[in-house]
C-alpha cells in the first residue's frame, strides 16, 4: 500500500525493492553490532547468501511488481498462498507433523485466496499480477524455512546484517535510480522501519515460539488488513466474492490460533 505512494512520486517497483534491502541493512547492522553478535560461522554462509538472493532479492522484487501489475489487495492476498508451501516444506523438511486440524485450516486459505482471484470486483486479476504474487509467495516461504533452520544459531540481527546487502546487490542490475522528491524517500522510510525492520523482528521472534506452519498461517491476517486498507487509501474494492475469501483467510488463521493444545496428565 506505502509502495503505491512510492510509484506514484516515479520511483520503480524494483527501485522501491532495492532502498528497502539496502537501508534495512544499516538499521540491522547497527543492531547486530549494538548487542555484539556480527559472527557468521563459514558453513552456513552459503545458507546465508542464497537467503539473501532468494528471501531477498527475489521475493522484495516481486511483490514490488505483484503491487505494480495488480493492485495492493491482490498483491497481498496472493502473498499469503506462502502458507500451502510452508506446510508442505515444512512437512517434507522439518518433519513437522501434517494433522486434519492444518490441513483444514492451510485449505480455507487456498481457497480463500482462490476465490480473490476470481473476483470481479475492482480489483482488476491480471496474468503478470497473478504470476508475481505467486512468486512472491514462493520465496516469502523461505522465511519460514530458513527461520527454524538458523534462529536457534542466530539471532535476527545478524541474519539480516548479512542477507539484506546480498538482496539489495542482487537488484541492484535490474534498477533504473531516478531523482526523488520528499515523499518518495518517506515511503521508502516507512517501508524500511515498519515493513522491513519492525515486521521481520516481531516475526522471528514469533517463529522462535511457533512451529513454521502455524505462524505462517496466523501471519495470513496481514492480507485482510491490507485490503481494506487498500479499499480506504485507494479505492481497490473486491466483488462480494472476493470478500467472501479474504474473509476465509481470517477463519483459517482462526482456526489455526484456536487449535486445542493437547492436555498434559499431571504427574502423581
Amino acid at each position: 500500500m506505502v509502495s503505491k505512494w512510492a510509484f506514484e512520486q516515479g520511483v520503480s517497483p524494483l527501485e522501491v525493492a532495492f532502498w528497502r534491502a539496502a537501508l534495512g541493512a544499516i538499521l540491522f547492522g547497527a543492531q547486530a553490532i549494538w548487542i555484539q553478535k556480527v559472527r557468521l560461522e563459514r558453513p552456513d554462509r552459503w545458507a546465508v547468501l542464497g537467503f539473501g538472493l532468494v528471501g531477498i532479492s527475489l521475493f522484495y522484487g516481486a511483490y514490488q511488481l505483484a503491487i505494480e501489475s495488480g493492485g495492493a489487495a491482490l498483491a497481498s492476498v496472493l502473498l499469503y498462498t506462502a502458507p500451502a508451501i510452508v506446510a508442505l516444506l515444512s512437512w517434507l523438511f522439518l518433519r513437522e507433523p501434517m494433522d486434519a486440524h492444518k490441513l483444514f485450516a492451510v485449505g480455507l486459505t487456498l481457497l480463500g485466496v482462490a476465490l480473490v482471484s476470481l473476483q470481479g470486483g475492482g480489483v482488476k486479476v491480471s496474468l503478470a499480477g497473478l504470476l508475481w504474487g505467486l512468486l512472491s509467495a514462493l520465496t516469502y516461504a523461505t522465511y519460514y524455512l530458513f527461520g527454524k533452520l538458523y534462529l536457534n544459531k542466530y539471532s535476527t540481527p545478524t541474519v539480516f546484517l548479512y542477507a539484506l546487502p546480498v538482496g539489495a546487490l542482487g537488484l541492484l542490475p535490474f534498477v533504473n535510480f531516478v531523482p526523488k522528491n520528499a515523499e518518495a524517500w518517506t515511503a521508502i522510510a516507512f517501508l524500511t522501519i515498519a515493513s522491513t525492520f519492525f515486521a521481520v523482528t516481531l516475526y522471528f521472534a514469533g517463529l522462535r515460539r511457533l512451529e513454521a506452519t502455524r505462524a505462517s498461517v496466523v501471519a495470513t491476517l496481514e492480507p485482510v488488513v491490507a485490503a481494506f486498507a487498500a479499499w480506504l487509501w485507494w479505492g481497490e474494492r473486491f466483488s462480494l466474492l472476493g470478500y467472501l475469501g479474504a474473509g476465509l483467510v481470517l477463519l483459517g488463521v482462526l482456526w489455526m490460533v484456536l487449535k486445542p493444545q493437547p492436555r498434559t496428565v499431571p504427574s502423581l
